[in-house]
């Protein structure tokens, strides 16, 4: 695995995003500690819309339309609360 400090990783940063499309990791450094890693993004699994309605609706009835300190969202919006 590569390794560059943060002032290369800034200066070299689209080179370093090739590398990193061509399957390279690599770890960014702060004084020679690491502090991030440059990876291949994974692919995100597409999930079937049905089904994730179908879901977001059966954790509505599990739990209620209730958040925080009691109040409905209806509740909370009306209160001018995000």
């Amino acid at each position: 695995m590569k390794s560059v400090g943060s002032y290369e990783a800034k200066t070299h940063l689209p080179q370093l995003l090739s590398e990193v499309e061509k399957g390279e990791t690599i770890t960014i450094t702060k004084r020679g500690k690491p502090v991030a890693i440059l990876s291949p993004a994974q692919p995100v699994p597409k999930r079937d819309t049905k089904t994730v309605i179908e879901e977001m609706l059966a954790f509505r009835d599990q739990h209620g339309p209730v958040l925080g300190d009691n109040l409905t969202v209806r509740e909370m919006i009306e209160e001018g609360r995000p």
